[in-house]
């Protein structure tokens, strides 16, 4: 009785609970944390720093010349380069703050373990542990793609565990019609789909920024003047190749990588092809302003991706579209929670 009765009293007060709004503040840091990946990533900074947690043995980076110069003596084998070293550093300390934030929260959760949200808090917790391995491992195995593509996974899945978290305790279940509640239910399992879709979307789009084949057809809608030109599936995809020595730049040959883009620009044609129908049934069910909503993320999204490869992968547009994939997640997961959580009026038979 006692849980269902603090349940009672934080969805009429949730806007004064401290878990709601750090998880609320949780959920614009993971956000910020994923875009500095991005940043660092495509800046080409992931080695800006070739030790870990420090930066050449450096609390934050060597920017006098006299430091410069101790840590090209303690690192010959990489030179400091200013422009790497403090996207770098900004990334590390954005993501240790929001390790900080997530133990303090699941504090809160674990004070109150009959409390909703208790066991997702705790699954948050060991993401963000997890992401700090992945953060050393993608420094020390020299930007290995198999652990960049699953440290930018990790950050996704962090940033959506928060999300959904902040989401669980705000909203509240909203009586609709029997009709569209029927249409919605029916709707749920092609919105898993979509959400299955575009996570694994979002892991094609880390494999091919790891292995730098963002550029591998520079044109569009063709890739090198041809609807299906020369490449190599087995070798773009072989998950089980060896470490090292440093994968800067990209260790693959045009073929597999060419392989990698093609597979990447056809995931999105699939992806776009599911929400689009999710967005339609959607609009027949009554759901009007989320089908809007998704149609018109996704035609940011796509919009951005056109645009990397017509502009040549222009910095500001390649972030850009890291973030447009992690708002395309978090909304069709919130459109899935919703429909979840609604229930039928029957006063409205």
């Amino acid at each position: 009785m006692r849980v269902e009765s603090d349940i009672t009293e934080l969805r009429k007060n949730y806007k004064n609970d401290w878990r709601f709004r750090l998880a609320l503040v949780g959920t614009f840091l993971a956000l910020v944390v994923v875009v500095l990946g991005a940043f660092t990533r495509l800046s080409h900074a992931g080695l800006g720093c070739p030790d870990w947690p420090g930066c050449y043995g450096h609390l934050l980076w060597p920017n006098e010349s006299h430091e410069i110069e101790a840590a090209n003596l303690a690192y010959p084998d990489a030179p400091v380069e200013t422009d790497k070293t403090w996207p770098e550093m900004v990334h590390r300390y954005f993501a240790g703050t929001l390790l900080l934030l997530v133990v303090g929260l699941t504090y809160m959760f674990w004070r109150r373990r009959g409390h909703r949200g208790f066991v997702q808090s705790h699954i948050l917790l060991g993401l963000i542990l997890l992401q700090a391995v992945f953060g050393m491992w993608t420094v020390t195995l020299k930007l290995w793609p198999q652990v960049v593509t699953a440290h930018l996974l990790g950050g996704m899945s962090t940033l959506a565990v928060l999300w959904m978290l902040a989401e669980r305790l705000r909203y509240r279940r909203r009586l609709i019609s029997p009709r569209e509640f029927t249409a919605l239910q029916k709707l749920r399992p092609l919105a898993i789909v979509a959400v299955i879709a575009v996570g694994l979307q979002i892991a094609l789009g880390g494999w091919t920024s790891a292995n730098y084949a963002a550029l591998a057809c520079p044109d569009f809608p063709t890739c090198h003047n041809q609807w299906w030109p020369a490449a190599d599936f087995s070798e773009g995809f072989n998950v089980a190749q060896h470490i090292g020595p440093n994968y800067l730049g990209g260790a693959l040959e045009n073929d597999a990588r060419t392989a990698i883009h093609l597979t990447h620009r056809l995931g999105a044609i699939i992806v776009s092809l599911l929400v689009c129908l999710v967005a339609f049934r959607a609009w027949r069910a009554g759901s009007r302003r989320w089908a809007k909503g998704l149609l018109a993320v996704l035609c940011l999204q796509v919009s951005l991706g056109i645009a990397n490869v017509v502009m040549s992968l222009p910095l500001p547009i390649a972030v850009a579209h890291n973030a447009g994939a992690a708002l395309l997640l978090l909304c069709l997961l919130t459109f899935c929670y919703r429909i979840n959580t609604v229930q039928p009026d029957i006063g409205k038979m």
